[in-house]
């Protein structure tokens, strides 16, 4: 059996980091200080954001919740999505898309 090991950084600062880009999915590694976001953009895939610490603030569609490590939260394709980082812990998570991207458009 052929295995492919993918290593991540876990930095204290910003990081945004492509793991894996395959037809089938695509993983980023995202690091967000407290205060930082990933800016607002529509989900290009069916995406589900993997929450490893901190607290994420996410707005879909103009309603914004809270959710914190340990979470799983799956976000349709097409949904207009905002990540923030409110607090003042590392907010650190994978982000999951599948299929790629590329296979949606």
């Amino acid at each position: 059996m052929a295995r492919v090991t993918y290593p991540f950084e876990r930095p204290e600062g910003k990081l945004i980091e492509k793991l894996i880009d395959h037809d089938v999915v695509a993983i980023n590694h995202i690091t967000l200080p407290g205060g930082d976001e990933v800016p607002e953009h529509e989900a290009n895939s069916n995406v589900y954001l993997i929450i490893l610490r901190g607290e994420m603030t996410l707005r879909l569609t103009g309603q914004e919740e809270k959710h914190a490590g340990g979470t799983v939260v799956a976000v349709d394709y097409g949904t207009r999505m905002h990540i923030r980082n409110t607090s003042g812990e590392i907010l650190e998570f994978f982000v999951v898309k599948a299929p790629s991207p590329r296979l949606m458009e």
